[in-house]
C-alpha cells in the first residue's frame, strides 16, 4: 500500500461535514484532521500499488459536495521515531 494526503480546500462551514462524509465513504481514508492555513482538511489515504492517484482524487476526493480545491502529496518512505514514555521508577 502507497499513502498519499490531500490537503483539502472546503466551501465556507463545510469542513467537519466535509471530513464526516469522507470518513464515512471513501474505505482508502486512513485518517482525516482539520487543519489550520490555506486548507481546512488533511487526509490520509492508502492506495493499492499501481492505482492512479489522480484519478483516486478527481473521482473520490473532489466530488464530495463542500470540496473546494485540492492538493496532493505523493509519499515515498515513512519514518517513525521512539514512542514517548511517561516518567515512571
Amino acid at each position: 500500500m502507497r499513502a498519499i494526503f490531500v490537503m483539502i480546500k472546503c466551501d465556507m462551514g463545510q469542513a467537519y461535514r466535509v471530513a464526516r462524509e469522507m470518513a464515512d465513504t471513501i474505505e482508502e481514508l486512513s485518517e482525516m484532521h482539520s487543519i489550520s492555513g490555506q486548507y481546512d482538511l488533511l487526509g490520509k489515504f492508502y492506495l493499492e500499488p499501481g492505482r492512479d492517484i489522480g484519478l483516486f482524487v478527481v473521482e473520490k476526493v473532489q466530488t464530495v459536495a463542500g470540496v473546494k480545491d485540492t492538493y496532493t502529496l505523493q509519499t515515498f518512505n515513512a519514518f517513525t521515531g521512539a514512542v514517548p514514555t511517561t516518567g515512571t521508577a
